[in-house]
């Protein structure tokens, strides 16, 4: 087997060729006067701020202050963020500049913008091919892509040779290429400050949606123009703080001076201003009925509305055919639907309807359609009803009632003889026979002749014994004629006899062989010779 002793290019060829080409190089860096290792001029321009001792790159004199060896872990932006402390902060917070170009295209370094060793006086900040998030600051270049020409926009047409600087006549310049009477008009109506309400993504332009805010363009609104409303608008505030009330743009249009007041929405409409229509339901006196096809001048003469009365009779007065004899008050009868059909709610008056009452006829009481001064009083209407030729007086509601005029119920407690007792059961007619109702006695004789078993002895007064609850048994309430000292009373109720047992025919009479034989008083009373 044959042996391979080559070192690859440790070889005296490989070796040769490496020295050629070192003092090929060192030669020409020697002659060329060190530029190869000289990238050019750094910026001198100066700022007030010191940053890692300087306050320019010119002043920097080791290169290694922003170079990185190249076996270092190290990058250029590293050791730019040593400096630039505030730009590393910004690398982190996407609502900054630096973090939102990082969010966009984290590929950049910031070598990538800001190139050096381009002189002295040159720019620090260069974009190239980058794409620059230009709407992070406030303004997007969605809309403006290219100029009228067609030509694309570059970053020196509206910021000439500085970037950090804006020409704000760059708007005016361009657009008037585009159209000139409406820029001019309008820079005439908003002014020259465009970025003060213009964001770039043409908010405000051709294709603004004015119904994406709280008051929406409708009917001739949509026809009007921007300044009608938005007058000496100079900013985004001032055309948020256009007034949205009608009052304010169309105070001018007010032929009513101010008697409605401000709110023109209640009866025009941004459809047209005429012809204008009241919702009378917003007021105190809503439309209702016939009321509704009323034109307004028949209430509102000569256009007046203010303190027009609501009251029915300042409207119907020549509609009364009672003559003011129901008062003004119209209402309690007739309704907004039709005249004509009144109602009357005799429940408003002292005198109700209730029961039969509800089924008369008005004019059975309101005769000739006389109403006030009728008479409230039964009798009044009833007097041909009376079957009892007034002999029960003229209150015939102490008897009948106005559910049925048959159905009579007399109270008696309303009398001097009330009934109780026995005396609560008893037919009318049993005591006032013949219809005699007045005149009768509250005696009880009257009723309860003297029976003949009394024989005039006890008078008048049945009270005595008797009660109205039944008429017997009946208690002797009176001293007995001839008391039997022995038995420690007055004699009343011997032995437990009744008045009967020893008085068989009449209280007169008297007997006591009904109880005793004549051996029962010999010995005493029960007592024989055994």
């Amino acid at each position: 087997m044959q042996s391979n002793n080559r070192l690859g290019c440790f070889t005296g060829t490989g070796i040769f060729a490496a020295l050629i080409t070192i003092v090929v190089f060192f030669g020409f860096e020697f002659f060329s006067g060190n530029q190869m290792f000289t990238a050019g001029a750094l910026n001198a321009v100066a700022d007030e701020e010191v940053l890692g001792g300087v306050n320019s790159h010119a002043q920097i004199t080791e290169c290694s202050a922003c170079h990185a060896e190249p076996w270092s872990a190290e990058k250029m932006a590293d050791r730019c963020a040593k400096c630039h402390t505030d730009i590393a902060a910004q690398m982190f917070d996407v609502a900054q500049l630096h973090g939102a170009i990082m969010q966009k295209n984290n590929t950049l370094a910031c070598r990538d913008c800001h190139p050096e060793h381009r002189g002295a006086t040159a720019s620090l900040t260069e974009m190239g091919e980058n794409t620059f998030p230009h709407e992070a600051l406030g303004y997007s270049l969605e809309g403006h892509q290219q100029k009228a020409t067609g030509e694309a926009f570059v970053c020196k047409d509206c910021h000439g040779e500085d970037v950090t600087t804006f020409a704000s006549d760059s708007c005016d310049s361009c657009h008037r290429q585009m159209d000139i009477v409406f820029t001019q008009t309008h820079v005439l109506s908003f002014g020259t400050d465009c970025l003060a309400c213009h964001d770039g993504i043409d908010r405000y332009g051709d294709n603004f949606n004015h119904n994406q805010f709280p008051f929406q363009l409708t009917g001739e609104h949509a026809e009007a123009n921007c300044t009608a409303c938005h007058l000496d608008a100079r900013s985004i505030v001032d055309l948020q703080s256009a007034p949205q009330d009608c009052f304010s743009c169309h105070r001018g249009d007010d032929p009513h001076a101010g008697t409605y007041g401000n709110e023109c929405g209640v009866c025009h409409s941004s459809e047209g201003w005429l012809p204008a229509k009241f919702d009378h339901n917003l007021s105190a006196f809503k439309l209702e009925g016939e009321h509704n096809e009323v034109a307004c001048e028949k209430c509102h003469v000569n256009n007046v509305f203010k303190g027009t009365p609501s009251d029915c009779y300042s409207c119907h007065q020549q509609d009364d055919e009672h003559n003011g004899r129901f008062g003004t008050q119209c209402e309690t009868c007739h309704t907004p639907k039709n005249w004509e059909s009144a109602n009357f709610d005799h429940n408003l008056t002292a005198f109700k309807l209730d029961g039969g009452h509800r089924e008369v006829r008005c004019e059975s009481c309101h005769v000739n359609n006389v109403f006030k001064g009728t008479p409230t009083d039964c009798f009044a209407c009833h007097q041909q009803d009376d079957e009892h030729n007034g002999k029960f007086g003229t209150d015939c509601a102490s008897c009948h009632n106005t559910s049925d005029w048959d159905d009579a119920n007399f109270d008696h407690s309303r009398t001097n003889f009330p009934l109780t007792g026995g005396h609560s059961g008893v037919d009318c007619e049993q005591c006032h026979k013949g219809d005699s109702f007045t005149g009768l006695s509250n005696e009880c004789v009257s009723c309860h002749a003297d029976p003949t078993f009394h024989a005039g002895v006890f008078g008048n007064n049945c009270a005595t014994c008797h009660t109205i609850f039944a008429w017997t048994p009946a208690g002797f309430n009176i001293q007995h004629p001839e008391p039997i000292a022995e038995e420690g009373g007055n004699g009343v109720f011997h032995g437990g006899a009744s008045c009967r047992q020893c008085h068989p025919s009449t209280v007169q009479e008297a007997t006591c062989t009904a109880c005793h034989d004549g051996n029962d008083f010999e010995g005493g009373e029960g007592d024989d010779d055994d």
